[in-house]
């Protein structure tokens, strides 16, 4: 059947949704409208994509620009997981917080690239688009992209209650705080995208990367992502709150401190510390943190601003009897001009959110990653990448024998200076055969070992020369047992 007999009853651009099986692909994620017409009542439905008729038909290429954003920002992000990996933990103050919430990120990435290489069908046909059923790449893409925003979001939150307890309740964090972390961090995000993906799905709504379904979506993600989100916001200002409080009393502080630590000393309790003890303290977790606070106030921001702008896209295309009616102008348009879809995008302002808005949550999504790498790809990394291969590639300066690389005898090799020549060769070793006279110990004290006459050679900048052996150092030289306080008697009296 062609497209023209498919409209049937329905006015163009629609078609009579009873020409279409019931099954395969997101049958809810049809728009369809019951219009009467004189032959009865008949369901007529919008063309697949309706992100085409509400936004344009170049709204698909311009979602292409989140995809080549993550392109760009996933090499970034592996560079930070490899450093923490190999890199020494001084280079890289890497933290299993950091690591996590990289590990997130890369999810949301992945989402967004993989519709560049495989450039999928969103559609199941005229009027069905396809839904995780239907496609596996919309399933995996979907899973991802709201995967990686459960762990985002549950890091960000868990980053937050860590600050908030080691500046507020002075709590050391510990290992119990860590497996904590990793139950709750991991748990949270595996458990939500589970109980979603039963109960909502995801499917193709706008771009190549499938999105949540409108149906639940409220209950099963939106409401949740936004509580954890408010709640890492309130522990955010509360910390602030305090560390403002904790300044201001430290200004009106009068009692005497130590300018050198402001920590307090074994003999005195945590609790005890002045004002001023307490600022610096404070003030020290905030330089070491100040990266943390800033990506968990970007985090909150972005969370906060999509789920505005998805729920009120959400609610607004949803089929019911107010959103028909706030729609009626639009459809009407688009009969009149049989489906010229250009002339009609005025009558939706105010309706739904602007193709402007829906751009920016999908470029801000993928950017994420970009503050991340700002703010945690420290220098020390580079200099370690650097002296890591340094050391890897490169040949340690050292002398090398010339002779050893001409003969392997080892007794026979020259040194050699900077310049490549030699300032002296060792001299080479001569074997005799044992003679009488040597046997007996007959040997010129003028020759050395080797054969050859030793001659003494006075250095250049020497003040000294041999002497003759004086009378008192010969051998003739008579002991004086008074010089050295030895008796000059035998002891046991023999003579």
């Amino acid at each position: 059947m062609n497209n023209s007999a498919l409209h049937g009853l329905c006015p163009t651009p629609f078609y009579q949704e009873s020409f279409f099986p019931s099954t395969g692909g997101f049958i809810d994620g049809r728009y369809c409208e019951t219009i009467t017409t004189p032959q009865g009542k008949v369901s007529c439905c919008l063309p697949c994509p309706l992100a085409s008729w509400t936004y344009g038909d170049d709204l698909i290429n311009k979602t292409q620009a989140a995809g080549w954003i993550g392109v760009a920002i996933l090499p970034l992000c592996i560079f930070l997981l490899v450093s923490y990996a190999v890199l020494p933990a001084k280079l890289t103050n890497r933290h299993y917080l950091s690591i996590c919430f990289t590990l997130g990120i890369c999810c949301i990435e992945i989402a967004f690239i993989i519709p560049l290489g495989i450039n999928p069908q969103q559609c199941h046909n005229q009027i069905t688009p396809n839904d995780m059923y239907s496609d596996i790449a919309c399933a995996f893409t979907g899973s991802l992209l709201l995967f990686g925003g459960w762990v985002a979001v549950t890091w960000s939150f868990i980053r937050t209650l860590a600050f908030h307890l080691q500046v507020c309740w002075e709590v050391m964090l510990g290992t119990k705080f860590m497996w904590g972390a990793f139950v709750f961090g991991w748990g949270i995000p595996i458990i939500g995208l589970t109980v979603m993906l039963c109960l909502t799905g995801v499917s193709y709504r706008f771009g190549g990367t499938c999105h949540i379904n409108v149906h639940n979506s409220n209950r099963v993600y939106w409401a949740p992502v936004v509580a954890f989100a408010a709640a890492a916001l309130v522990l955010q200002l509360g910390t602030m709150l305090y560390c403002i409080h904790v300044y201001v009393k430290s200004i009106f502080d009068k009692n005497p401190t130590t300018n050198s630590s402001g920590l307090p000393s074994y003999s005195s309790s945590v609790r005890t510390m002045t004002a001023r003890q307490a600022y610096r303290r404070i003030r020290r977790v905030i330089q070491l943190q100040w990266r943390s606070i800033t990506l968990n106030l970007i985090i909150i921001g972005n969370v906060i601003f999509f789920a505005v702008v998805f729920i009120k896209m959400d609610n607004k295309l949803a089929v019911t009897p107010a959103n028909v009616e706030l729609t009626l102008p639009w459809v009407g348009c688009l009969v009149a001009t049989e489906g010229d879809k250009q002339k009609c995008f005025s009558k939706l302002e105010g309706v739904i959110p602007n193709q402007a808005t829906l751009l920016a949550v999908i470029v801000l999504l993928s950017l994420v990653g970009f503050w991340n790498f700002i703010l945690f790809a420290r220098p020390s990394m580079f200099l370690g990448w650097s002296d890591l291969f340094r050391t890897k590639y490169t040949r340690p300066n050292e002398f090398v024998s010339a002779d050893a690389r001409r003969t392997p005898d080892s007794r026979a090799y020259e040194m050699l200076d900077s310049s490549g020549a030699p300032p002296f060769k060792t001299p080479e070793p001569v074997i005799r055969s044992p003679s009488p006279a040597r046997t007996s110990g007959a040997r010129s004290p003028d020759t050395d070992s080797y054969g050859r006459e030793a001659r003494y050679v006075s250095p250049t900048m020497s003040f000294s020369s041999p002497r003759p052996p004086s009378a008192s150092q010969g051998h003739g030289r008579e002991w004086d047992p008074q010089a050295t306080f030895a008796p000059g008697h035998p002891r046991d009296g023999s003579q």
